[in-house]
């Protein structure tokens, strides 16, 4: 996403933005020692463990994990795009935002296809309103109990019936007729020409995190017709993997979202509005994928699942329960409800009303509970091997879970119901117990720097002060070294050295994207244990450690060399220069300015 604003432009951006001052205007600071703290406002937490450092331009919630620069906030908080993020500290800080660098062929297709989608909705919203054969869709909607207000605000209409009707109206020239037939809204005759997809349908526009319309679902008014639903096919703008209908809505009707419920349908979402549950979401036809997940907890970090009661609703929440596990970090949580027989969630909050309707959801099983619930169904848990052969089928969840409190505490409950030690259990399964008094998690974090290698230590110590970066000549001579993450380090030296006003944030900004960006994201969250007047040594230290690598690998290929065959008059001379820096490098308090 960097790419396509000048890098440049978001280095100088993050430089005259001071993120306290953002985030405060959303999220009440208090100053704690040299940071600022809150309570996190991605998580439900009673004791803050949200900090922004104004000295890294960087915040991190030890609860839940979140952390990122200034944009990065927007992004999360405000549920804004990358561009949008940039924009909106750019009229904050007073710069104007430059021209966008040149985009590829396909997001200028992308972005190209929006105003016809959203063309297509208007037109659908009209023929709701004011045809003659709309009147049935009309009684359709009235007797699911819809108001004319949640309709509208869901932009709900209607593709009359005929073959091409949306295409008459919208495919004016070549151009627009391609981009009907790109979105999935027209298709193709045998023998030429184009008909409508959605045909005496009620349409459900889909729209994606900024609220532009991608897709669309259609349901039929003659059941009758088949399919009952339709979707939109994959197309540059949809995939149906990733999407979710009504996030959209969810975030436009609440500011807080503290829980979302994911049903299966358009009318289930919407018939929840209808009663006042604005929270509910709804998966396109497909099963739930792991493209789901991101967008579904950074919305919110409970996510409640509802399935029918029935064998395939429990199926299809145990293929769900096996994508979660891998997914369930610090601070989320995922439930799973389960629908009475013959009821959906229309139908249900109907009959029973909104406030018996959350309680069923407050009720909703946990996760742990469901999987172990499910796997003690299978064996008899009244005989040993029946107990073993549960151990045995929760081994292979266990694994994919990588939350290692979570995974924990299901193992200890797994070892109170076959009725083994917890440590035993532990020790069979081949994990870790935790030791008693081992230190919490933030202690753990600020003394993580006295164990880190010299790389990490050179890169930990450059995110928190980059001007140690300026006394560094030709870091390029590192790149010899075999060591882990040394060609990120020379990276990030290069960098600084270019960039010499750059902050810890705009740091992060450039690995955004990139596989090292966890790497550095995870070594700026943790507080380094070297006294502020002590960077400066400690990262020389680090370097000559390096440099003192460095030069005896050089020196002991030579050695092997001249055994082997004897050394140039050059080389000869290079073993001696690189013996003279070997005993320079040992002397104390020596710096590695220069190789």
């Amino acid at each position: 996403m960097a790419g396509r604003i000048p890098q440049h432009f978001i280095d100088e951006l993050l430089n005259r933005v001071d993120i306290v001052d953002v985030i405060d205007s959303r999220v009440p600071l208090r100053k704690a020692g040299r940071d600022y703290q809150a309570r996190c406002p991605f998580h439900e937490e009673k004791t803050p463990s949200f900090t922004v450092s104004q000295n890294k331009q960087f915040y991190h919630c030890f609860g839940c994990g979140a952390h990122g620069s200034a944009i990065g906030f927007l992004m999360d908080y405000e549920h804004m795009d990358f561009i949008e993020a940039v924009r909106e500290l750019a009229q904050r800080s007073g710069m104007e935002l430059p021209a966008l660098e040149r985009e590829n062929p396909e997001q200028k297709q992308q972005q190209d296809l929006h105003p016809i989608m959203q063309e297509a909705a208007n037109y659908y919203r009209h023929q709701l309103k004011h045809r003659a054969d709309a009147a049935k869709a009309v009684a359709y909607l009235k007797q699911r109990g819809l108001s004319g207000e949640i309709a509208a605000e869901y932009d709900i209409g209607f593709a009359p019936p005929g073959w091409d009707k949306l295409c008459s109206h919208l495919g004016s020239d070549n151009q627009r007729r391609q981009q009907l037939l790109t979105t999935g809204m027209a298709v193709k005759k045998d023998g030429g020409g184009l008909y409508d997809r959605f045909r005496n349908r009620i349409m459900f526009p889909i729209r994606d995190r900024r609220g532009r319309v991608i897709a669309f679902g259609g349901r039929v008014i003659d059941n009758d017709d088949k399919p009952k639903y339709l979707n939109s096919p994959e197309s540059p703008l949809f995939h149906k993997g990733r999407e979710l209908y009504g996030l959209y809505e969810a975030r436009q009707a609440l500011r807080q979202i503290d829980r979302l419920l994911v049903v299966e349908g358009y009318m289930d979402v919407v018939a929840l509005a209808q009663h006042g549950i604005r929270y509910a979401v709804a998966t396109l036809g497909t099963a739930l994928t792991p493209d789901h997940l991101p967008p579904l907890f950074r919305t919110s970090s409970e996510v409640v699942f509802c399935f029918d009661g029935d064998r395939a609703g429990r199926a299809a929440a145990w293929k769900a329960l096996d994508i979660m596990l891998s997914e369930l970090k610090d601070g989320r949580t995922a439930r799973f409800m389960f629908l009475p027989d013959g009821e959906d969630p229309d139908s249900l909050i109907r009959t029973i009303g909104k406030p018996a309707f959350e309680q069923h959801i407050e009720s909703a099983i946990s996760l742990s509970d469901f999987l172990l619930q499910n796997l003690t169904q299978r064996v008899d848990m009244s005989a040993i091997d029946g107990r073993a052969r549960l151990v045995d089928l929760t081994r292979p969840k266990l694994a994919k879970i990588s939350n290692a409190v979570f995974k924990h505490m299901l193992i200890n409950e797994l070892a109170h119901r076959v009725n083994i030690p917890a440590a035993e259990l532990m020790r069979l399964l081949g994990e870790r117990p935790a030791k008693p008094g081992r230190p919490t998690n933030l202690q753990r974090q600020t003394g993580e720097s006295r164990r880190l290698s010299p790389v990490r230590t050179a890169i930990s110590l450059l995110l928190e002060r980059p001007d140690l970066a300026h006394g560094v000549t030709e870091p390029a001579r590192f790149r010899a070294l075999e060591e882990p993450g040394i060609s990120l380090l020379v990276e990030l030296l290069e960098l600084i050295r270019q960039r010499p006003n750059i902050s810890c944030g705009a740091i992060l900004e450039h690995w955004r994207e990139r596989p090292e960006g966890k790497h550095l994201n995870r070594l700026a969250r943790a507080s380094s244990a070297i006294p502020a007047d002590g960077y400066e040594h400690e990262f020389h230290d680090a370097l000559r450690l390096l440099d003192k690598q460095r030069v005896e690998c050089s020196y002991r290929a030579l050695l092997r060399k001249g055994e082997a065959g004897g050394l140039s008059a050059e080389e000869k001379q290079l073993l001696t220069q690189l013996l003279q820096e070997k005993q320079a490098l040992s002397r104390p308090g020596r710096r590695p300015d220069r190789p």
